[in-house]
């Protein structure tokens, strides 16, 4: 297939949290659909893996260590981007972290801080570094991974659902200030999903499965090639008109 023929042909992406679940489906796809990527976590053993399965399939994957709450592995990753692959024309802010959901007056702060360190820093650090990037290329599109707990309480810990409420706002705030110099910003409602984070919810508390699924037109969870699916639409020119929005990519679940 010619690369304009594909979704992302030509372009370089930066995607977190790649090392599993959404993140790793994602920097498969974004590979097949002709981007060169940049695979940032913190488990390098995993990241290389799954660089080691995109270049396989004939992909470009650059494996960057990081943790995105950290501003400087953020920073390192993007100049990395840059220094490999000459610009940064998209990236999917994916990495987060959960917590099952712990009354507030139960929550220590440590869990409250951690909790808003990955999801909501991590983003900021994220946003921070690649739209100056992306205003270098003359514009690019970003995508933050929010929830249904960035739309309504869930049930999940209220500390989670306050960071996926604050990562639609970053996504919103950014596109207003960005979107006339061609850097477009959306966020996914994602709903219930089986990833690895999620499979160490359901170990903790098995009887939520059955409530996550209910909570679905569908009554199923998503994989996570099926949230990869639409970053990947947001990320390439067939959104183009698509900015500051919080896209449902829920089975319906916030249909209902």
């Amino acid at each position: 297939m010619r690369e304009e023929q594909l979704m992302l042909g030509g372009r370089v992406a930066m995607i977190t949290g790649a090392s599993s679940g959404i993140g790793a489906a994602a920097g498969r796809l974004f590979a097949a659909e002709g981007a060169a990527v940049v695979l940032m976590a913190r488990r390098e053993e995993r990241l290389r893996a799954v660089a080691e399965e995109i270049a396989a399939s004939g992909g470009r994957a650059l494996v960057a260590v990081g943790d995105v709450a950290v501003e400087k592995d953020v920073e390192r990753a993007v100049e990395a981007a840059v220094r490999e692959f000459g610009h940064l024309d998209c990236a999917f802010n994916n990495a987060g972290f959960a917590s099952s959901g712990t009354a507030l007056h139960e929550m220590d702060g440590e869990l409250f801080d951690h909790t808003m360190d990955v999801n909501v820093r991590g983003v900021w650090n994220c946003l921070r570094h690649q739209i100056p990037a992306m205003l270098q290329r003359g514009g690019g599109a970003i995508v933050n991974t929010s929830s249904v707990a960035g739309l309504r309480a869930t049930g999940a810990s209220a500390a989670y659902v306050a960071a996926k409420h604050a990562v639609i706002g970053l996504t919103r705030a950014a596109a207003a200030e960005y979107g006339e110099r061609g850097v477009r910003v959306n966020a996914l409602v994602v709903g219930s999903t089986r990833t690895e984070m999620m499979d160490e919810i359901l170990r903790q508390t098995p009887e939520l499965e059955e409530r996550f699924a209910a909570h679905a037109i569908q009554k199923r969870m998503a994989s996570p090639v099926e949230i990869a699916r639409t970053a990947a639409w947001l990320c390439g020119d067939r959104s183009s008109f698509v900015t500051g929005a919080a896209v449902p990519v829920d089975g319906g679940a916030t249909a209902i």
